[in-house]
Order: structure tokens, then sequence, then C-alpha cells
């Protein structure tokens, strides 16, 4: 596979907000109609779906569009039917769910690293049509998105995060490791792809290696497959300030104020 032209970031940032601006329209949609969305962002270790994430949620209301990033299952968690702890993230009436990574750590990471069991795995792979099938079924609006990355840009990707202190954090050794095995997780996700890419939540794959590009088609996409409408909402109207009333303000030298540190960015003034 060539390499892929990037999107230029004028047209970039151009088409992002203005499918940003449908997503607000879709999250009135949502809460209007007490419409219940779930979103799958999987796909390889610095594929950018946590970027996918953050630009989808960045002007929606938090109270309505939550983003679930579960970390380790606890002790009692493992003692509980797999899906169980996912159960209670899903969205109520009037709520977008965003999955950072979901129940299918299980057939990625926990497979290839062997942190389930071959038996476990497998009735897991049983299990996931059945489980999505009856989340559909119930009403919700189930989406799920595989951000596929070469294995060149992914590389490259790690390379610079070893480089980026600001973003060295990312870099696990989960991550490291991955490099390693990269065949594995390949037949993992085909193999989880054979099992759960089913009619009723299909999987979408999207192409990462241009991650500005990745978030355009992924956004766009989402919003052309879900019926969402305008919602008229009613004018706002800021009522007249009352008149005073003879209230005086504190003084401020009894307050205990942050220091202006914004100041010493300011270009000394001319004598």
């Amino acid at each position: 596979m060539g390499r892929v032209q990037r999107l230029p970031r004028a047209s970039y940032e151009r088409e992002l907000l203005k499918l940003q601006a449908q997503l607000v329209v879709l999250q009135e949609w949502v809460r209007t109609e007490g419409v219940r969305i779930a979103v799958v962002f999987e796909g390889r270790d610095a594929a950018g779906k946590g970027s996918a994430i953050k630009r989808v949620a960045e002007y929606l209301n938090p109270r309505v569009a939550r983003i679930v990033a579960l970390p380790a299952p606890t002790e009692r968690q493992r003692g509980q039917w797999y899906f169980q702890r996912y159960v209670e993230h899903l969205p109520a009436a009037g709520e977008i769910v965003l999955f950072d990574r979901s129940w299918y750590n299980r057939a990625g990471v926990e497979r290839v690293m062997g942190f389930c069991s071959r038996r476990e795995h497998l009735r897991f792979l049983h299990q996931c049509p059945i489980f999505e099938r009856l989340l559909v079924e119930d009403g919700i609006l189930l989406r799920k998105y595989w951000f596929s990355v070469s294995d060149a840009e992914q590389h490259r990707r790690f390379r610079q995060r070893t480089k980026d202190p600001m973003r060295r954090w990312k870099l696990s050794p989960m991550d490291v490791e991955s490099l390693l095995r990269w065949e594995d997780y390949s037949r993992a996700k085909d193999e989880m792809f054979l099992h759960t890419d089913i009619p009723e939540a299909p999987w979408y794959v999207v192409e990462a290696d241009d991650k500005r590009r990745a978030r355009i088609n992924m956004i766009a996409h989402l919003l052309s497959t879900i019926p969402y409408r305008e919602v008229a909402r009613p004018p706002v109207r800021l009522p007249h300030r009352p008149p005073p009333t003879g209230y005086e303000r504190t003084p401020m030298s009894m307050q205990t104020h942050v220091p202006d540190h914004a100041a010493t960015l300011l270009p000394d003034r001319p004598e």
C-alpha cells in the first residue's frame, strides 16, 4: 500500500468544524427524542482512536456524550460475567457513549497477551454477537469502528512518542510488545471480525495512516448512519440586569489571587 496523501490542514479544519456542528445537532436530537447511541472505537495501538474520540466529543455536552475508557478489571470484576462491567456504562435514554476500547479487549490484547484462556476467548466469540443483537433489539444504535494503521506508520508514531515528553506517557510496555506481535494481533483481529461482523452491528474499517482523513471519514460516516434531524429550540432571551441595591464587593486585598503569570508573557512596554 502506497503512502497516503495527507489531507491539507486548512481543508481538514474547515470540514471538521462543519461535522462537529452537525454532531451538536445530533446531540440535541438524541437528548430530545431519548435516543441511545453507543460507539465502539477499536484498532491498533497508535491508530488514532483517542484523537478521533476527542474530536467527536469536543463541542458536545459531557452530560449527554460520555467517554468510557475502563481500567483493568478488579478482582471482583474478574469473577463476573465478562460483559457485566460494560453493561452499566451503556447509554440511557438521551445519551451518547463513546467507548475508548470496549468489550473487544478480550478478542485483542487479552487473547494475544494471554490474559484470558482459549476457552474464555471462544466463549466471548460465541456470546458477543448475541450480546450485541440484544442491544440493537432493545433500540440502542450501536456503531463499531476499527482504526486500521500500517505497521510502518505505527512504528513511526511510536518513535515520535519516544522523543516527545508530552506524549511519552502514551507509550506503554504493552504498546512496545505489540510491535513484536504484529501478526498475532492481525490473526486475532481477523478471527474477531469473522465472528462479530454481523448484519445487526457490522464493523466499519477506518483507514488511519492519515489521522486527519480518519477523523473526517469516521465522523462523516457516523452522521450518515443515523436518521437525526434538527430540533427546534426556543430562542434564549437574556433578562435585563436588575438595578443595584447598594451591594459593595469585598476588597480584593482580602482575597487570595492566583499570580498573574500571563503578565510575564507580555512584551515590554516602550518607554
